[in-house]
């Protein structure tokens, strides 16, 4: 691992010699490299990256004032500590109005010094920390969950893509299970504002008595048990991004207030004499008609205009039946990587039942499938009998006419039996541990196996305890 670097720049040669001793001793896990001349600092810092610069504020050649700023433009993230005399501290606080992380008085107190200098280089770690993680989220692409490449996905991503580049509101409207909540991510990821978390809002979640004060806020005894001031969902989303998921089932006493938002980009808590006014991008995703809705007066018409002004559609899996294999085998990895077990796919005819199959609850209906099937399934490959043993709704017709038109071979009776008691034993060890919350030791009571021995069935079948706790599934 690559030392930290310290930069000391002062016109004193013999307090540098003296100040890089004392580093060296007391830390001798960095560099430091001192510099009489400014331009030789600045030079240095133009080929090597540097994480604390220790400047002195008063040199003939050049002040330590414009040797920050100069400084800041190669590398405006670098942390930079002042050395001042007692008489000019006043410069030190203009330093750090211009950027300057801290300042030291000479002459130094040496635990002083240490203690800026340490976390000078704490502060400079965590930037350097976020700014690297940064740039590992946005070298990642936004459409990394998404899978499929038909002609409609090609369609959906392109959508996703110039929809990020406005800052207008977006009606996300699909079946349910067709990854509407993924879309916004996409989005927002995209756009402008992706620094800032976006905020989700799950509307049929939240009691509609209390969906209000969740969305706009509130004011200390604005309402029986409002012991407190309740910042609203809204004003943490200022300069980000807020999905109102599944805005179809919000009261029309909050749209009416939502209307205001739209309009205004402004509300007013409950119990608060005064309005807030915030920047943030509103977009709302629904499964249901919104236009019958409007019909029956459950639904306000001028809200449906204001939140439809740009409006993206997640095709159904029956819109894209030629994506379901690639669907199928991401899930299938993504099962098993979960599991920690060996990999698992799915024959070619298998796939072709999984896309005769009607899916009404669309990608998450096929997840959750996929996730079963992998998990009861002893063999490495999925194959029609599979589907068939797990799914009742499947259109097996393809697997009997294959079996029809096959030679007549047999499975050996071992081979099917292995296959029907591992199932049963799978199934039965997964509502088990299901019952007891993963408690491995209640399972074995309850099942009148020793736990060593039911421990043993969970290490051959792949079950892992930790997978039926609270929480985790």
């Amino acid at each position: 691992m690559m030392k930290e670097r310290i930069m000391i720049v002062d016109d004193e040669e013999d307090m540098l010699e003296g100040l890089k001793r004392m580093l060296h001793y007391e830390m001798p896990e960095v560099n430091v490299y001192t510099f009489s001349n400014p331009l030789g600092a600045l030079q240095f810092v133009k080929e090597k990256p540097v994480d604390v610069a220790l400047i002195d504020i008063r040199m003939p050649e050049m002040d330590g004032l414009e040797l920050l700023e100069h400084l800041r433009k190669i590398d405006p993230w670098l942390t930079i500590i002042m050395i001042t005399a007692y008489g000019t501290i006043e410069i030190a606080v203009e330093a750090i109005k211009r950027g300057a992380y801290d300042f030291v008085t000479k002459p130094f107190e040496k635990d002083a010094l240490l203690r800026t200098l340490k976390k000078g280089r704490e502060r400079n770690s965590l930037i350097r920390e976020n700014m690297n993680l940064r740039q590992r989220v946005n070298e990642k692409s936004a459409f990394q969950n998404f899978v499929g490449q038909s002609l409609q996905m090609k369609k959906l991503y392109e959508s996703i893509q110039t929809i990020a580049l406005t800052d207008y509101t977006v009606l996300i409207r699909g079946e349910s299970g067709t990854g509407k909540e993924l879309a916004a991510r996409a989005i927002h990821s995209l756009s402008k504002r992706r620094n800032r978390p976006l905020v989700i809002v799950n509307c049929p979640a939240i009691p509609e008595h209390l969906l209000e004060s969740e969305l706009f806020g509130h004011k200390k005894g604005a309402f029986t048990g409002a012991n407190s001031d309740h910042v609203g969902l809204f004003e943490e989303a200022h300069k980000s991004t807020i999905l109102l998921d599944e805005i179809g089932d919000i009261p029309v006493t909050v749209q009416t207030k939502l209307l205001r938002v739209l309009q205004d980009q402004e509300f007013k808590p409950l119990g608060a004499r005064t309005t807030i006014k915030v920047d943030v991008r509103i977009m709302a995703s629904t499964n249901q008609n919104l236009e019958q809705k409007i019909r029956n007066g459950s639904f306000r018409e001028d809200l449906f205009y204001r939140l439809n002004v740009l409006t993206l559609k997640t095709p159904s899996l029956r819109e894209i039946r030629e994506d379901i294999p690639l669907i199928v085998n991401h899930f299938a990895r993504k099962t098993c990587n979960e599991l920690e077990i060996s990999y698992k796919r799915f024959s070619i005819e298998a796939l072709k039942i999984l896309m005769n199959r009607e899916w009404p609850g669309n990608v998450r209906e096929l997840e959750n499938f996929v996730k079963r099937t992998v998990m009861f399934c002893p063999d490495d490959v999925i194959r029609p009998e599979d589907i068939a043993a797990m799914d009742d709704n499947a259109d097996t017709s393809i697997f009997n006419m294959m079996k029809q038109e096959s030679e007549g071979i047999i499975e050996p009776y071992k081979k099917a039996k292995d296959r029907v008691v591992n199932r049963f034993t799978f199934k039965y060890v997964s509502e088990l541990l299901e019952k007891t919350g993963g408690n491995v030791t209640k399972a074995a009571e309850l099942s009148g196996l020793g736990r060593t021995s039911l421990q043993k069935i969970m290490r051959r079948l792949g079950i892992k305890s930790e997978h039926y706790r609270e929480g985790v599934r």
